[in-house]
C-alpha cells in the first residue's frame, strides 16, 4: 500500500519480498494461529451474541465515526434525502390546506396570496425544501407573510438542517484524524529477533517513521499475551503481562528521530525468561507493541500496534546497520529495514544459560561456590555444586554486594573497637594525672 502511494520506494518493496523469501516460513507447516492484534494493528476479535444492541445508539456520534466509509456515506445521503422528502411532503401540505394547488384561469383577476409562491405540484415543493434547506435561493419560491404556519416550518428546517451539516461534518472530521490515520506512516519491522546484546538473550524489533514531523511525548509499551493454568486448574486464556523496554532510565518514552532497535533483556523477572530455541516453535504467546505519542503538526493522540507471534520470532539473527553519515547528516535506508543477518548464540533460554553460568534461584546471605565438578559420593562427580551452609540459591550478580557489605561491617567493628580501646587509654591517662 505504501508503494503505490509512493512513500516507498519499488526497492524496499523488491527487498522484503527477497527477505520473506529467503527465511524459512514456519506457519505454512501447520495451520494459522490466531492472534489479538494483526499486523496492520487491527484488533481481530469478533463480537458475537451481543444482546444488549440499544447500547450502541445511545452513542450514535461514536457509532458513526466506528462505521467504515461506504456506510457513512450511505447514512449521509440517506439523512439528506429523508429530511428533504419529509419537509416537502410538509410544504405540499401547507400548500394544499390554503388552497395554493387550485388550478386557476390566468385570464381571471389575481386570488388570494399564496403561502409559497410558485408551488403547483409536490415536485415543485421538493425543489423548494432543496432551497430552504441548502440556501440555494433561485428566487422563484419564497415564503410569503400570509401563513404564520409556513414561517414556523421554515425556521424548523433551518435548525434541523444545521444540525445535520454539523453532525455530518463532525463525522467526516473524526474518522479522517482519527489515531490510526498517522500510523500508516509509522512502520514495524515484520520478524522481531532474539540475538544476544552484552552477553544476554535480547529480544528486538525495529520500528521507524517515515515523516519528517515528530511524534511526540512518544512511549512504546510491550506486553505478552499467553494462555495460562493456575494451581487450582483455571484456564485463563488471556494472560497479559508486561514487558519492560530496555532503557537506562527505565521508562518506555523514547525519541523517534530515526529508526530505532526497541530491545527487551531477557533476565530473570522477564516473561520470556524460560523461552528457548527449541521452545519457541511450540509456545502460544503473542507479544504485542503499542506506540502512542502526540502528532507535532496536528496535536491529536495517535497510536500504532502491531504483534509477533512465534512464527515471527528469528532466534539467533540481529538486524543490520541502516543508518550511515553522508555530508554531515544522517541517512536512513529503509530498503534494509527488516534485514537480519544470524549472528552465533546458544539455543539455551536464558534460565539455562544463567543456571550454567552459576546463577541459582532465589537468594540468601551464603556465600556462593562455583558451578564445577563436586564429588557426589561413590567417586562420581556432579555439576552445581554450592557452599554446605548455603540454605537457599542465589543469583550471581548479586555475589558483588555482600562482600562489600561485609567489609563494611566489618570496618564499622573495628571503628568501634578503635573508639573503646582510645577512650581507655585517654581515661588510664585522666587517672595518672589526678593521682
Amino acid at each position: 500500500m505504501l508503494a503505490r502511494k509512493g512513500v516507498l520506494p519499488d526497492s524496499f518493496l523488491l527487498t522484503r519480498m527477497a527477505e520473506d523469501q529467503n527465511q524459512p516460513n514456519r506457519s505454512r507447516s501447520r495451520s494459522q494461529r490466531a492472534r489479538f492484534i494483526t499486523k496492520s494493528g487491527s484488533c481481530n476479535v469478533a463480537h458475537k451474541n451481543i444482546r444488549e444492541q440499544g447500547r450502541f445508539l445511545q452513542d450514535v456520534f461514536t457509532t458513526m465515526v466506528d462505521l467504515k466509509w461506504q456506510h457513512s456515506f450511505l447514512i449521509f445521503t440517506s439523512a439528506f434525502l429523508c429530511s428533504w422528502m419529509l419537509f416537502a411532503m410538509v410544504w405540499w401540505l401547507v400548500a394544499f390546506a390554503h388552497g395554493d394547488l387550485e388550478p386557476r384561469d390566468p385570464d381571471a383577476e389575481p386570488g388570494p396570496i399564496p403561502c409559497v409562491t410558485a408551488i403547483h405540484s409536490f415536485t415543485s415543493a421538493f425543489l423548494f425544501s432543496i432551497e430552504v434547506q441548502v440556501t440555494i435561493g433561485f428566487g422563484g419560491r419564497m415564503v410569503t407573510e400570509e401563513c404564520p404556519l409556513a414561517i414556523t416550518v421554515l425556521i424548523i428546517q433551518n435548525i434541523l438542517g444545521l444540525i445535520i451539516n454539523a453532525v455530518m461534518l463532525g463525522c467526516v472530521f473524526m474518522k479522517t484524524a482519527q489515531a490510526n490515520r498517522r500510523a500508516e506512516t509509522l512502520i514495524f519491522s515484520r520478524n522481531a529477533v532474539i540475538a544476544p546484546r552484552n552477553s544476554r538473550p535480547t529480544f528486538m524489533f525495529r520500528v521507524g517513521d517515515l515523516r519528517k514531523s515528530m511524534i511526540i511525548s512518544a512511549t512504546i509499551q510491550l506486553q505478552v499475551i499467553r494462555r495460562t493454568v493456575t494451581a487450582e486448574g483455571e484456564v485463563i486464556p488471556v494472560c497479559q503481562l508486561d514487558i519492560q523496554v530496555e532503557n537506562p532510565l527505565r521508562s518506555n518514552g523514547i525519541f523517534l528521530v530515526s529508526p530505532l532497535i526497541i530491545s527487551h533483556t531477557m533476565e530473570r523477572g522477564s516473561p520470556l525468561y524460560e523461552l528457548s530455541a527449541q521452545s519457541l516453535a511450540s509456545e502460544d504467546l503473542e507479544i504485542i507493541v503499542i506506540l502512542e505519542g502526540v502528532v507535532e503538526t496536528t496535536g491529536i493522540s495517535m497510536q500504532a500496534r502491531t504483534s509477533y507471534t512465534p512464527e515471527e520470532i528469528l532466534w539467533g539473527r540481529r538486524f543490520v546497520s541502516i543508518i550511515t553519515e553522508e555530508d554531515g547528516r544522517y541517512c536512513v535506508d529503509y530498503s534494509k529495514f527488516g534485514n537480519t543477518v544470524p549472528v552465533r548464540m546458544s539455543s539455551l533460554s536464558a534460565k539455562e544459560l544463567d543456571q550454567t553460568r552459576g546463577v541459582q534461584e532465589g537468594g540468601s546471605d551464603a556465600h556462593l561456590q562455583g558451578w564445577g565438578l563436586v564429588r557426589a559420593g561413590r567417586g562420581g562427580f556432579r555439576r552445581g555444586g554450592r557452599a554446605c551452609g548455603s540454605s537457599a540459591p542465589q543469583p550471581w550478580y548479586a555475589q558483588s554486594e555482600k562482600p562489600e557489605q561485609q567489609v563494611e561491617q566489618k570496618g564499622q567493628k573495628k571503628v568501634v573497637q578503635l573508639e573503646v580501646i582510645g577512650r581507655q587509654i585517654d581515661e588510664d591517662g585522666l587517672g595518672d594525672m589526678s593521682d
